[in-house]
């Protein structure tokens, strides 16, 4: 029976919206794609890199910092600056045999004041290498919290992975879902076209009422109604996968649907699988940040210790001077233990916060691992009673049209059985796509 042959199509595949598309696409092909080209997934890539570079550039703290200083100056005056008077500062027995020696103008010379002027202009340079001893841990924690910072990038690269492979599955669904509904409405569609002949025929042989063909006409135009939103649907499905795949393509296909479940989901028991978690692994890395961050403001407040070498040059006395030098350094925090002391309060409070928001969260995370895992079961659950009542409606249907064809029953009975074997069909395929969505959160929240 044609009837039945429709009811095999139905089952057996997927309709395309677009037959003249080139390109078909499997949903391994669409979550390639995506990772490839999507915005998101490139800018958590360049967050890693940028968190390498903050990783090297601690690292080379652990390097003498080598500095190079130079100064070339002429003022108007000297900078050092002095008065001299001779007759003060010579002894009185030298003045004695002086004045029979000189001259008297030169001898008079000696009693008044001399000005001298220093340093007007010179040169001054140098190069310093300094060698941190001692740095409270500032340098070893700056380093580790640096190697924290990279491993959240990696974390989060992670998640935003999760994320893009969701909403490719949830777009490549509702895509399948409506490929799906509308070979039902095709199938449908022949049906009434079917029963639209043979009742019309029946009316011009006054045989059946003409309300009959009515009511057929109406479910027609009620079809094409639900022709135009599927329609719709997936053409604006299309373009938002076509540009979170980065396709550039809006008339491709995707692979059709078989209601097989190659592989089902297998339950991960929840405290075992939270560790392996990456959000669990992002709390925990919070908190091992949160330490690292407290030794570094303890660090702040502890003593130094560098030692150092330089060569320095100078003609500050109008000659060459050149030197080098070796000294060490010392500073240690007094006043500074004042506000430190809060600071380091304050961090470990901060420590405190992220270990307490670590066991809330960890328990949220078990709570949605139990919770995905209910709703895969749901799904399952709904899809075989799809399933039946396909079976059933489709038995309906088939006996409606009987006694319509025998004249024992009315044209709404048959219209409405219809429906019902049409909406039995759609349940089935949202079940199945609730089923396939559900099944990738539940792998996700567990790891999988």
């Amino acid at each position: 029976m044609r009837f039945n042959s429709l009811i095999a199509i139905t089952i057996l595949g997927c309709a395309v919206f677009n037959v003249n598309a080139q390109n078909t696409y499997s949903l391994d092909q669409l979550k390639t794609a995506a990772r490839q080209n999507n915005h998101a997934l490139a800018q958590a890539h360049r967050d890693i890199d940028a968190a390498g570079q903050q990783r090297a550039e601690a690292f080379t703290k652990y390097f003498p910092s080598v500095s190079a200083t130079g100064l070339t100056f002429n003022a108007n005056k000297g900078m050092a600056s002095m008065t001299v008077n001779p007759s003060e500062i010579l002894p009185s027995s030298l003045l004695s045999s002086l004045e029979s020696t000189l001259p008297a103008e030169l001898l008079a010379s000696l009693g008044s004041p001399v000005n001298l002027s220093m340093i007007k202009k010179g040169t001054v340079a140098g190069v310093t290498l300094m060698q941190p001893i001692f740095a409270g841990g500032q340098i070893v924690n700056g380093n580790r919290l640096a190697k924290v910072g990279e491993d959240v990038s990696v974390l989060q690269l992670a998640l935003a992975e999760n994320e893009v492979d969701l909403k490719t599955e949830l777009y490549y669904w509702q895509l399948i879902s409506l490929q799906q509904k509308a070979l039902t409405l095709q199938a449908v569609d022949t049906l009434l076209a079917d029963i639209h002949k043979d009742v019309d025929v029946a009316v011009k042989a006054g045989v059946a009422m003409r309300n009959d063909l009515l009511q057929v006409q109406l479910r027609q135009n009620e079809l094409a109604s639900q022709w135009l939103k599927l329609n719709n649907g997936s053409a604006v499905t299309k373009l938002l996968l076509s540009q979170h795949c980065g396709l550039n393509d809006t008339t491709f296909r995707v692979a059709p649907l078989d209601f097989i479940i190659a592989e089902p989901v297998a339950y991960v028991d929840p405290d075992a699988a939270l560790q392996s978690l990456t959000e669990y692994q992002l709390l925990n890395k919070q908190v091992e940040a949160a330490t690292l961050n407290k030794k570094m403001v303890l660090g702040q407040n502890l003593p130094t210790l560098a030692v150092g070498a330089g060569y320095n040059y100078h003609n500050l006395l109008d000659k060459d001077r050149a030197f080098a030098m070796v000294f060490a350094t010392l500073s240690i925090p007094i006043s500074d233990w004042w506000g430190g002391s809060h600071a380091i309060k304050r961090s470990e409070l901060q420590r405190q916060n992220a270990i307490d928001q670590m066991a809330e969260k960890s328990e949220l995370l078990t709570i949605r691992m139990q919770s995905a895992w209910n709703d895969v079961n749901e799904a399952l659950q709904q899809m075989l009673i799809a399933e039946r009542s396909i079976e059933q409606a489709e038995e309906n249907l088939r006996l409606n049209r009987d006694y319509y064809n025998a004249g024992i029953s009315k044209m709404s009975d048959l219209l409405e059985a219809q429906m019902l074997y049409q909406q039995a069909l759609d349940s089935r395929t949202d079940a199945y796509v609730t089923y396939q969505i559900n099944a990738l959160k539940y792998r996700q929240a567990t790891a999988q």
